[in-house]
Parts: C-alpha cells; structure tokens; sequence
C-alpha cells in the first residue's frame, strides 16, 4: 500500500483563517499521511489523486450554494469525500431542521416563509421576540433578533430576504441564550469535546455580518440531557455513512431543556486549537479512513 493523499478541502478565507488548519495538517503529516490544504475551486485540481478529501473550512459556499454541490457531487464520484456529499446537500439547506422535529429531535420551534408567501406581523408575535434568518447561510449571515413590540422590523427584514428569493427562518428568540449556546463536537459518531460559546446576537434589530461567530468560548462539560439531545440529532440523520465530523449546537429554552440549534455537518469549526484530545482523536479518524480507501 503507498502513501495515503489527502486533501483538507478548504477556500481562500478558509487558507487565512483558519487556525485549525495547519494543526490538522501537522497531526496527518506526523503519521505518515500526505496531507495538503486545497481549495474547493482551486484550477486544475485533479480530485481523483486523492485517497480522501476532508471538508473543512469552505466557508464561502452558502454564496454559492449550487456550485459548491455540484462539486462535492463531482468530487464524491471520484474519491472519498467526507462527510458525504448526500450528507453536504441535506445540510446545506437548515430546512432539515423541520425533518429532525418530525422525527422527535428536540428543536427551536421553526417556521419557514417560502418565496411567494405573505407574511404579518402575526407571524413574528412572541413574548420574548423573534430571530429572522435565511435558510441557508453560515456565521450567522443576514441574521437578527426583534424585540417584542418590533414585529414590523422583523417583517421587514423577512420580506427583503424573501425578495431575493431566499427561504426565511422565524424562531422564538431564546432568553435562555445568554447563559451560552453549546457546541458539542463528534468525530467518528463518538462525542469528543465541547465548548460553550457567548451570544452572538447581543444587539436587537441589527444585522452585523461582520461580527464574531464564536464569542467568548470555554470549555464546557455537557450534561447528560445535552449528551442525549445531540446524540438523537445524529441519529436522526438520512441513511448515510456516519458522519466523520459533527458539530451540535444547542441552546436552553425556558424550562432549561436543551434544543437543537443548529447541526453542522459541512464545514463547521471544530476548535481543535482548544483541545489536544480532540485534535489528535479527528487526526487518527482522518488517518484511519485514508488508510482505507488507499489500499
């Protein structure tokens, strides 16, 4: 068996800024791998030299939904490419968060606005506000949270999405938010760490796509009602391979229950800087699955 290649496929903002990257990198390198960061539209990349190729920090693709999919399509029919592409595309669009509440994962309460539809101010009526997002978009991109008694504004920022043909988003806003959202990593479907991370967004009716994603991070040790919640969101997922990466985020609603936020299957970071045990624990995965596929 020769030596297995692998591709940590990221972007030009991914190359940047992305802290985790070289560690990942590193940790292949020390065992024996040959690793190298590749960006997902970067010319004349021959895929298929590739034992595997692990998405990592693509973190321009919600700009450019259909050509991302295409390429992980593309992609997926010549090497291995993780997590799957079947997996890529259902999580592309946040959407599923309405399939895994059918299927009894605890979610945010989600209603979604399709283009075309109308919308009132009786769609964003809450006692505690609302958050307005578009269904497909990362770091919290054209996103904002209405104070009861702004329904208006919310209307507002709904109708300019919608008029851009995005699919929209309404949740209750979470007050229980501020006390940390909870970011559960899984590698391999085994839990591995988790942090707990600041609100992000601190400041009602403003849309700041320049704004930290990840505030104020620390180290959190989930409960088990938190362990439970993240565990029946994976496997709630399609038929698919399990996934080589997850991240979970949840949050507390008023009862102090833990409900899915978000489950992050494409590019989601991973805070390896934090964590030694974590990162070698991805390294070995990514090791073991190259080995694999390059014999």
């Amino acid at each position: 068996m020769g030596t297995a290649r692998v591709a940590i496929v990221t972007s030009d903002m991914g190359l940047i800024h992305d802290i985790d990257l070289p560690l990942v990198l590193a940790g292949l390198r020390a065992r024996g791998l040959e690793a190298e960061a590749v960006a997902w539209d970067a010319d004349s990349v021959v895929w298929g030299d590739y034992h595997l190729a692990v998405i990592r920090s693509t973190w321009d693709y919600a700009d450019r939904l259909d050509e991302f999919l295409t390429w992980a399509d593309t992609t997926a029919r010549v090497t291995h490419l993780a997590n799957p592409a079947s997996l890529v595309r259902w999580n592309s669009d946040k959407r599923y968060l309405l399939e895994l509440a059918g299927r009894g994962v605890p979610v945010v309460p989600t209603r979604v606005l399709e283009p075309g539809d109308s919308c009132h101010e009786s769609d964003f009526a809450h006692p505690h506000g609302v958050v307005v997002k578009p269904a497909v978009s990362v770091a919290a991109r054209d996103t904002a949270r209405y104070e009861p008694g702004r329904a208006t504004d919310a209307v507002a920022h709904a109708r300019a999405l919608l008029a851009q043909g995005r699919a929209v988003m309404v949740q209750p806003y979470l007050r229980r938010i501020a006390e940390g959202e909870r970011a559960l990593v899984f590698v391999g479907g085994s839990f591995s760490h988790a942090l707990r991370k600041g609100e992000v967004l601190t400041e009602p009716g403003v849309i700041d796509n320049s704004r930290a994603p990840h505030p104020d991070l620390v180290q959190h040790r989930p409960t088990e009602a938190e362990l439970r919640t993240a565990t029946a969101a994976l496997a709630a997922l399609p038929a698919a391979p399990t996934p080589l990466y997850a991240r979970v985020d949840l949050a507390l609603d008023d009862t102090g229950s833990p409900v899915l936020m978000e489950l992050e299957l494409i590019e989601p970071y991973l805070f390896l800087h934090t964590t030694a045990a974590g990162l070698e624990g991805l390294a070995e995965a990514v090791a073991a699955q190259a080995r694999l596929t390059a014999r």
